[in-house]
């Protein structure tokens, strides 16, 4: 990916800043990480340092995901387990009888069913 020119194309008001409208996906991977984020936005700095680390790549769900199981993550920490991974427009979430957070939503431009396990799997299927 071609860090500064997402920075550009993301920033859509020209503040130099990246909003939580303008950065879903780095607000989500945020929030799973625990790092704060100033109220001011994202920097151009901090977002070309997650773009250049692995702040935005899709981790491969394990083989045979999702995975039925106790799943302790709450409806939004699992809509940020979706974002993160890349799915956008997320419909509401909900947990099913095996433990595992489905949704819809939009992935590369397709509608996408989204599921998260307990284990933190996110897997898109073709709608």
């Amino acid at each position: 990916m071609d860090c500064e020119a997402e920075f550009a194309r993301r920033d859509t008001d020209g503040s130099g800043l990246l909003s939580e409208t303008e950065a879903p996906s780095y607000y989500a991977r945020a929030r799973i990480d625990g790092k704060e984020i100033a109220a001011s936005g994202v920097s151009k700095e901090e977002f070309l340092s997650a773009c250049d680390g692995d702040a935005f790549d899709r981790t491969e769900p394990e083989a045979g995901a999702p995975f039925e199981g106790a799943n302790s993550f709450t409806e939004n920490q699992a809509r940020d387990r979706a974002i993160a991974w890349g799915v956008t427009d997320v419909a509401e979430m909900s947990k099913d009888d095996q433990g595992i957070w489905r949704s819809t939503g939009r992935l590369d431009g397709a509608d996408v069913n989204v599921a998260v396990d307990y284990k933190g799997n996110v897997v898109a299927t073709p709608k």
